[in-house]
């Protein structure tokens, strides 16, 4: 009987989460709508070495750093092969420099050994590139190849669905599968662009911009009366 009752409150939190996503994503759509993703590529494979690069890192640190390093690899086999230390002394200044240095190598050698220089295009495949985890693969299936498998959770997201009361966890893959839980396909990636303008625009981590906020009323985290 309890578990009866605890299922069914279950289904009441969840609906209730997914009429308020609903909300949140309609009301902040008109300010974001027209913003796409920060970083600068023009394919594929620049996608994805600019993804790698963005851990811990802004997307403006990283958009003054890849034209040099666009500049010197621009195929798969030449990440592959490009020393250590040149690449390093090329991304140095996007931080933690030494592992995203071998990440990109080898995301290079798998790049070459496997999918013949090309980016592949499924999250599983995407998943055996070094420094690919899945925030980097939603990326690359959302704005690369206009896939939605998943959704992409950064520091941003993480806060903006917390904040409102859409997840109980800070945890990336959980928040996830909570947003996923509630929201219907079509909004996956509508919810993982805005929420990261949002937290990057007003939701931000040290002080809020509550006032200014058109959510401020109905967020249970708002300092706004």
């Amino acid at each position: 009987m309890h578990e009866v009752r605890d299922t069914k409150r279950l289904r009441v939190i969840r609906a209730d989460k997914a009429r308020y996503a609903a909300f949140a994503i309609k009301t902040l759509h008109p300010l974001y709508h027209k913003k796409s993703i920060a970083l600068k590529f023009s394919n594929t494979l620049e996608l994805l070495v600019a993804v790698i690069l963005s851990a811990q890192c802004t997307d403006e640190r990283v958009n003054k750093t890849t034209p040099a390093l666009f500049a010197r690899c621009k195929t798969a086999k030449e990440y592959a092969t490009i020393s250590q230390k040149e690449l390093e002394t090329l991304v140095h200044s996007t931080g933690f420099y030494r592992n995203k240095s071998k990440n990109i190598i080898g995301a290079g050698k798998v790049l070459v050994r496997d999918f013949g220089g090309k980016v592949p295009s499924t999250m599983e495949e995407l998943l055996t590139i070094p420094g690919v985890a899945r925030k980097t693969a939603n990326v690359m299936l959302s704005f690369a190849f206009d896939k939605d498998e998943g959704i992409i959770v950064d520091t941003h997201i993480k806060r903006v669905a917390w904040r409102l009361g859409l997840t109980d966890t800070t945890a990336p893959e959980k928040v996830e599968r909570d947003l996923m839980a509630i929201l219907p396909k079509k909004h996956w990636r509508t919810v993982g662009n805005e929420f990261i303008w949002h937290g990057r625009a007003l939701c931000k981590a040290r002080k809020p911009l509550c006032p200014d906020c058109p959510l401020r009323k109905t967020c249970p985290a708002s300092r706004s009366p």
